[in-house]
């Protein structure tokens, strides 16, 4: 039986991810807000939000789940020469709002979105306090691709990316986990596998090997100079 969460209390922790059901995989509790306090208990747990239109608020922890080591990063030959031909620029932390309306876009392969008002409302919140951040492509003026996410401690829990130009998306994450890697985060979260992240280097690993690793990383520091400029060059 899922758990029901409280909505009144930000505090309130999350169950044991060993209890979320095996179908839908990650399945784990319903109810509760989406404060900042109440989504950074989720992420340090291994626990996301995602939901449709007119649902309840779903928390997920999947079993395996999607990493990447920012070192690990795999780039394509047809992505380098596009990289080494300056074809498109980057930034961190420029238009957060754009980017996550961007990803909320209607998809070739979807017929609606997760990335609801509430969602957008309250990763906006997160932005302004300074746990989540956007990464962004542009060819001169307009941006072509990005992603945004959540940063606690040493991890970047990445939730969602788009792409208006072919491999912009990709071009970002790279430029991404270049900074990432600069900065001292030693892990993405990619929740789960898609062929797209698992191109890219992304692997699936034990939710229970998972959850370690956030124990310890996301009580650790970054670098003093992480997001400190908005902006840079691959």
């Amino acid at each position: 039986m899922l758990t029901v969460l409280n909505p009144f209390d930000r505090n309130e922790p999350f169950p044991p991810v060993e209890t979320a059901l095996d179908e839908p995989n990650g399945l784990l509790a319903v109810g509760g807000c989406l404060s900042a306090r109440r989504l950074v208990n989720a992420y340090r747990s291994g626990v996301f939000p995602w939901f449709g239109k007119d649902e309840p608020i779903l928390w997920w922890s999947p079993d395996p789940r999607l990493i990447l080591r920012p070192e690990n990063i795999k780039i394509s030959r047809s992505l380098g020469k596009r990289l080494r031909r300056g074809e498109f620029r980057f930034s961190f932390d420029v238009c957060f709002d754009r980017v996550m309306d961007a990803c909320a876009e209607p998809r070739d392969y979807a017929s609606g979105t997760w990335i609801t008002g509430e969602m957008k409302r309250a990763y906006s919140n997160l932005f302004d306090l300074g746990l989540a951040h956007s990464f962004e492509a542009w060819q001169e003026e307009a941006l072509v691709g990005g992603l945004y996410g959540v940063s606690v401690g040493r991890v970047f829990f990445g939730e969602s990316m788009f792409h208006h130009v072919t491999d912009a998306s990709k071009a970002a994450f790279a430029f991404a986990c270049d900074c990432l890697k600069r900065w001292g985060y030693v892990l993405i979260d990619c929740q789960v596998y898609t062929r797209h992240l698992a191109s890219l280097g992304a692997e699936e690993i034990p939710r229970s090997e998972f959850v370690k690793l956030l124990q310890i990383y996301c009580e650790q520091p970054v670098s003093s100079e992480a997001w400190k400029s908005a902006g840079g060059v691959l």
